[in-house]
């Protein structure tokens, strides 16, 4: 019989008697402490994938997180502590940011639509905003004149090309994100006026790219780019954030990023900036790469059934928690995220693992291979640390939200 299919990101591990172990502990004993559906973050491999970075990528390089990736709080706090700087897509975003005492100058908040009120926090805390259009500019000006203080401000540019290979686009096409290149010189030429700070440029291409190659191409086009548009800026720029878009290995054919080579791609990059940015640093944007890995979604199997020949087992949680892992969330193929049983090894069963929701797209799991799963096991589904809890349509028909720890 085929053996039960153990694809687990790096960290995980099983204990003498079969268990999941999670953070050091049995998984099913967290569930027991802390209830079924569960998210657990582990704090050791947030640092372990940072030391990771940093051992790679040139000294000088500012390493920041993307909070939409994760927003947990505690888990923001302990990211604070690690990395440089906050990058941030919400007012409330930028409070967690802030309550985690990461300095306000080291945070950025970019989003095509900022209020009013969300731009009057920031100008008054004292947070970069990445600047998406010309009319968000003036608004931004306004609203640092009447609380007589200046907005610090940076140009979020729309660039002429793409991540290629990228799982979500975000350049060379017509966007709400961003100040198209083309019409970039004169808003920074208007961020001369008094109550601006020029900070410098933001330029996201694109996200979840597993390709060295596409990726260094894309960093060396946006210094590129930067350069051009320097000769624009009221000042030197201070900051380039040269997005991020690095991938995680979701499925089994995926094969992970090779940080060392990005890490010497990128120092050959910055080894010889152009004359307009000779006095500029330079930060990766990241949320996916940091924290995707170090977290894990635990649900318990409440019923098994047989359907025409195919076995289910039926869980506690779903797609109301975990939507990206049911493949609705940009996939345009349903592939199974790393799922393992949790309770025990086994002999292994091809299963279809089903979540709770009363609509058939709530499926976590089709065909897995799985250690011989029976109700009350534990079902323990990987890369559960971005875009999971929050990302998720959690009200949906009303069930239970899905318990969160910090390990």
């Amino acid at each position: 019989m085929t053996a039960p299919s153990d694809r687990m990101p790096a960290g995980y591990g099983r204990d003498g008697h079969g268990r999941l172990l999670v953070a050091g502990a049995a998984a099913v004993d967290w569930v027991a402490q802390n209830g079924s559906p569960l998210f657990i973050y582990d704090k050791a491999l947030l640092a372990a994938r940072v030391a990771q970075w940093r051992a790679a990528m040139p000294p000088a390089q500012h390493l920041h997180y993307a909070v939409k990736a994760n927003p947990m709080p505690e888990l923001v706090g302990t990211m604070a502590g690690l990395v440089d700087g906050f990058d941030v897509a919400s007012a409330a975003e930028m409070q967690v940011a802030l309550g985690a005492l990461m300095a306000p100058q080291s945070v950025s908040f970019a989003g095509p639509g900022k209020r009013d009120s969300e731009l009057k926090a920031a100008i008054a805390a004292g947070v970069t905003l990445h600047i998406e259009s010309a009319g968000e500019l003036a608004r931004a000006g306004a609203l640092a004149r009447a609380l007589g203080a200046k907005a610090r401000v940076a140009l979020r540019v729309n660039p002429p090309f793409a991540l290629k290979g990228s799982g979500m686009k975000m350049g060379g096409l017509a966007s709400a994100f961003g100040v198209d290149a083309a019409d970039a010189p004169a808003v920074l030429q208007a961020m001369a006026a008094p109550g601006f700070d020029f900070i410098g440029f933001h330029v996201f291409a694109g996200s979840q790219n597993l390709s060295e190659e596409a990726i260094l191409d894309c960093q060396r086009q946006t210094v590129g780019l930067a350069a051009d548009l320097a000769a624009h800026a009221p000042r030197p720029p201070r900051l380039v954030n040269l997005g991020g878009g690095f991938g995680v290995p979701y499925f089994p054919a995926d094969k992970p990023l090779d940080i060392e080579v990005l890490g010497r791609g990128l120092a050959a990059i910055l080894a010889e900036p152009p004359p307009a940015l000779a006095e500029t640093g330079f930060a990766l944007e990241l949320g996916r790469w940091l924290v995707a890995e170090a977290g894990v979604y635990l649900t318990r199997i409440i019923d098994r059934k047989v359907s025409g020949g195919e076995t289910f087992v039926i869980v506690d949680g779903g797609l109301h928690h975990q939507l990206a892992a049911s493949g609705n969330f940009g996939t345009v193929v349903r592939r199974n995220y790393p799922v393992v049983n949790a309770s025990h090894m086994g002999s292994a069963e091809t299963v279809t693992v089903a979540g709770c929701l009363c609509t058939p797209l709530d499926r976590l799991a089709d065909r897995a291979v799985l250690a011989s799963p029976q109700v009350g096991d534990v079902i323990a589904i990987f890369m559960a640390g971005a875009y999971g809890r929050t990302a998720s349509p959690e009200g949906f028909l009303g069930h239970p939200p899905a318990a969160e720890i910090l390990a």
